[in-house]
C-alpha cells in the first residue's frame, strides 16, 4: 500500500524545482482561472517559512500591499505555480520568519546576502 502511494507522488513531482530558501525575495508566477479564461498573476514578496516534503511541499510569502500585509500559501509541485523567480537572497538564521508579521516599513525588510 505505501509503495502505490509512493509512486503515484513520485509522478506528480516536478522535475526542475527552483532553488529559494526562507528570507528570499521571490516572485511567483501563479496561475489564475477567471472564468473560462486563464493568466499568469505574479506575486512578489518575502519567504516567510518552507515545510512538508515530497509533493506536500509549501511555501509561505508575504508582501505588504497598499499598507496591508498579504500572506500565499503556495504548493511547491502544484500545476497552479508556473514559476519561481528569486529576485534577491536574503540573510537570516532562522527556519520561520514570523516575527515579520508584526513588523511594518524598513523593519520588515531581511538584509541582502552578499557573497
Amino acid at each position: 500500500m505505501n509503495d502505490i502511494i509512493k509512486s503515484i507522488e513520485a509522478e506528480q513531482l516536478k522535475e526542475n524545482v527552483p532553488q529559494f530558501n526562507v528570507g528570499d525575495t521571490v516572485k511567483v508566477y501563479g496561475k489564475i482561472k477567471e472564468g473560462n479564461r486563464e493568466r499568469i498573476q505574479v506575486f512578489e514578496g518575502t519567504v516567510l517559512k518552507k515545510q512538508g516534503g515530497s509533493t506536500r511541499a509549501t511555501f509561505t510569502v508575504r508582501k505588504s500591499s497598499n499598507g496591508v500585509g498579504v500572506e500565499k500559501t503556495w504548493p511547491l509541485h502544484s500545476p497552479n505555480v508556473e514559476k519561481v523567480e528569486v529576485v534577491r537572497k536574503g540573510k537570516v538564521r532562522r527556519a520561520k520568519l514570523n516575527y515579520l508579521r508584526q513588523r511594518v516599513g524598513k523593519a520588515a525588510k531581511v538584509k541582502e546576502l552578499v557573497k
